[in-house]
């Protein structure tokens, strides 16, 4: 619910209150963001602004701009925090000019993606006369959730330039630690907390994805927040690249947070009359600890994140290919596990890597479509279909975004493949992305997907991405809308196709991906060890139902750790459960575990993907418990 009296804007949903307020000098001022209040506590919420001294910029009163809590921030007229919006030439100064209050989502102009559902939306208009500017802002309040997001038009006659853009910014009262998920490939989502001071704590990403490195979420909670007590607010960005956060406490004791698309390399040029958007950043806020926000932002994400053909729908038990096979299969080989795979209760039958063009290895094949006939001989027709008299879905995989140079798609268009002239070329994993920002590139990939999904019984698609680029640069923020374009395309047509994200595992483990992507593959270190620490800090800001979690051979490929099925099949349990290890090594007694498995998983299969999570306390080791009401349903695992 979203109500205005005398310019105080009060949000207001389940899960928390949010009020702001416009200044008699036409600034916004936030006022409050977390437990239930109204536009009546607004003069209580109101900070005591600082004076004047020194070489601060005195206003009305020799009131400074830098003591006041602030929902935007100019830039070089005396707030001296860090700003939200810097252009190239001159400070910024926005006030404002009028608002509305509207009962549905707004739509986005562009291609980025945005939650959808139920929900009303504040939109207030502020413009900076002096640098012909318009700034309009959208705070949309979902039941749990508030997503925020900026637009800034050129009202002027001159080009302008922007260098930073950020979709939020507020000024917190309070003393807050902040939390991130950050890591590397087969070591994603490791939590790490650090007490929000007076220098800036920054959490981004530059690698032209979300990274990794540094996931988009995370987190601010009081210091002795606990997962079941104290105050603690959940951020995170609907976005799949380059993406920036930050945090710092003045010395008047507000707590700067803001975030959106990396500043790095970032220049958009807005012609007059053009605009620039920013990607939605979500919200919320709960007093009962870490678990309470974690409630909060799972129910978020299962009902305003995901396509809508998948939202609460039980996500098939699977059998992926690629550990048991790597690149050395044949039709016939595929269909012995494909019958092993049916035996022991899987539901879908995916095929990975290796089914086109010249790929034999990792050098030679991504860009072309054409099927294999040497492993292949009846087509991905001929296997899809054999795979489906057994009772089983059929699924494929697929890089759509790289190319290598040994491949028939390079041969013909060099130019397509992204490149810094003059300097050797980088590779990564022997191939290159496409350059996603040009529209026959875009195209080229639509009509080969599409015509395979199209012409194949076709119920799965793992979408795999395998390196980041040093040539993306300026270039990083339109090849991510190029990006959504051509899932838009591909996926937005074809709702009954299950789509599952992939990069290197957990590269792109973002709220943006999830728009497309009901499930995206976490890790591609499948250790029970290693997995149930990324999986628990995972949950920290994603859902049970999104979580790719697969049970594999025992050495562990990546770790050589020894580990029994059952720790396997229990850490995979809170996740969307799948295997991935030649079942033709299997001994009878794992056949039947994993048999129990399947059957147990199926049984409480909506617990485990769509059931409450939480974290138990433990002395040490990790303890989990998901749990449903109707009908009643509780089930623990401690590791």
């Amino acid at each position: 619910m979203i109500q205005e009296k005398n310019n105080v804007f009060v949000l207001s949903n389940e899960q928390f209150s949010y009020l702001l307020r416009v200044t008699d000098e036409g600034r916004l001022e936030h006022l409050h963001f977390g437990g239930p209040a109204s536009a009546e506590d607004a003069d209580a919420l109101t900070c005591q602004y600082g004076l004047g001294w020194g070489g601060t910029v005195c206003e009305k009163g020799c009131q400074s701009p830098e003591t006041r809590p602030m929902e935007w921030s100019g830039s070089g007229r005396g707030d001296y925090r860090e700003t939200p919006l810097e252009r190239e030439d001159g400070s910024t100064d926005f006030r404002y000019i009028g608002y509305e209050i509207l009962s549905s989502v707004v739509p986005m102009q562009g291609e980025l993606p945005q939650a959808q559902g139920p929900a009303e939306t504040l939109q207030i208009r502020m413009e900076d006369t002096a640098a012909r500017l318009r700034l309009t802002l959208y705070w949309t309040v979902f039941d749990t959730a508030v997503t925020r997001r900026a637009v800034v038009t050129n009202i002027g006659e001159t080009p302008q330039v922007l260098r930073k853009c950020m979709s939020t910014c507020m000024d917190l009262n309070g003393v807050y630690e902040m939390t991130t998920l950050n890591g590397s490939w087969s070591a994603e989502a490791q939590r790490w907390t650090a007490p929000v001071g007076p220098s800036r704590l920054v959490n981004e990403s530059t690698v032209g994805f979300s990274s990794a490195q540094h996931n988009p979420g995370f987190m601010l909670s009081e210091p002795d927040a606990t997962e079941e007590a104290g105050r603690v607010f959940g951020f995170n960005l609907i976005y799949s690249g380059n993406h920036y956060a930050s945090a710092q406490r003045s010395f008047h004791g507000l707590t700067r947070v803001m975030q959106g698309i990396s500043p790095d390399h970032f220049r958009w040029a807005l012609a007059s009359g053009e605009s620039f958007e920013t990607p939605e950043a979500v919200m919320t806020f709960s007093a009962a600890g870490f678990n309470g926000m974690s409630k909060a932002m799972h129910r978020f994400i299962n009902e305003h994140i995901v396509p809508e053909a998948w939202r609460y729908r039980p996500r098939p038990v699977l059998y992926n290919s690629w550990e048991g096979c790597l690149f050395d299969f044949t039709q016939g080989r595929l269909m012995k596990l494909a019958r092993k795979a049916r035996d022991l209760g899987c539901e879908l039958f995916v095929l990975d890597d290796g089914w086109f063009g010249r790929r034999k290895d990792d050098t030679a094949g991504l860009g072309d479509y054409d099927v294999n006939k040497k492993k292949l001989p009846d087509g991905l027709e001929g296997l899809a279909r054999e795979v489906r008299k057994l009772g089983m879905d059929f699924g494929l995989w697929f890089e759509p975004e790289a190319v290598n140079e040994d491949s028939a798609l390079f041969e013909a268009h060099p130019d397509w493949a992204m490149t810094e002239p003059d300097r050797e070329t980088l590779y990564g994993r022997n191939e290159l992305l496409l350059d996603l920002t040009k529209e026959p590139v875009r195209d080229y990939i639509v009509e080969s997907v599409g015509h395979i999904l199209d012409t194949v019984p076709i119920s799965y698609v793992k979408w795999d991405m395998n390196r980041n680029s040093a040539a993306l640069g300026a270039k990083a923020h339109r090849y991510i809308l190029g990006l959504y374009d051509v899932l838009r395309r591909i996926f937005g047509p074809r709702p009954q196709v299950l789509l599952e994200s992939c990069s290197s595992g957990g590269n792109r483990f973002d709220l943006g991906m999830m728009c497309f992507s009901p499930q995206v593959w976490t890790s591609d270190d499948t250790d029970p060890v290693e997995r149930r620490r990324i999986q628990q800090d995972v949950s920290y800001l994603y859902p049970l139902s999104v979580m790719g979690a697969h049970v594999s051979a025992s050495p562990n490929v990546q770790t050589l750790r020894d580990t029994p099925l059952f720790t396997r099949g229990n850490t995979a349990f809170f996740g969307v459960l799948g295997y991935e290890l030649d079942l033709q090594d299997l001994l009878p007694t794992e056949e039947k575990e994993i048999r129990a498995q399947i059957e147990f998983y199926k049984t409480y299969r909506e617990v485990f993907q769509y059931g409450s999570f939480r974290r138990l306390k433990t002395v040490e080791g990790y303890a989990w418990q998901v749990s449903r009401t109707e009908p009643e349903c509780h089930i623990a695992a401690v590791f």
